[in-house]
């Protein structure tokens, strides 16, 4: 078993395929299609937290203002479910999260749960 790893994406992609020329000349190898996984995933969980959890206190000073009371302290706070999908794709979001690795292209989310104190 051979497995190339790079940052090189478009090498990678046209060696994947010129593999096809290997097996028309009667030379025996399989090959799958490339996996693409995004590496900085730590990073990027701490950024979609700081939004994420900066929307939600914006939804709940939306919610208690508007029902004539005041945001009070955070009671409660979970990290919920981390996605990486397709763009524009109908995956599945699971309870255990997914992480798509056949799209070059990724989107990612992440679930937050935050309960407030209502003054």
């Amino acid at each position: 078993m051979v497995t190339v790893e790079s940052k090189n994406i478009s090498r990678v992609e046209v060696v994947s395929r010129e593999v096809t020329k290997l097996i028309e000349s009667g030379i025996e190898i399989s090959s799958l299609e490339p996996s693409y996984f995004y590496t900085k995933l730590s990073e990027l969980k701490i950024d979609l937290l700081a939004k994420a959890s900066a929307d939600a206190k914006k939804r709940a000073e939306t919610i208690a203002e508007n029902s004539g009371g005041a945001l009070g302290k955070v009671l409660k706070a979970d990290m919920g479910v981390f996605q990486i999908t397709a763009p524009n794709s109908n995956e599945d979001f699971s309870y255990g999260g997914a992480f798509n690795t056949s799209s070059k292209n990724k989107k990612a989310s992440i679930t937050i749960r935050i309960n407030y104190s209502i003054k």
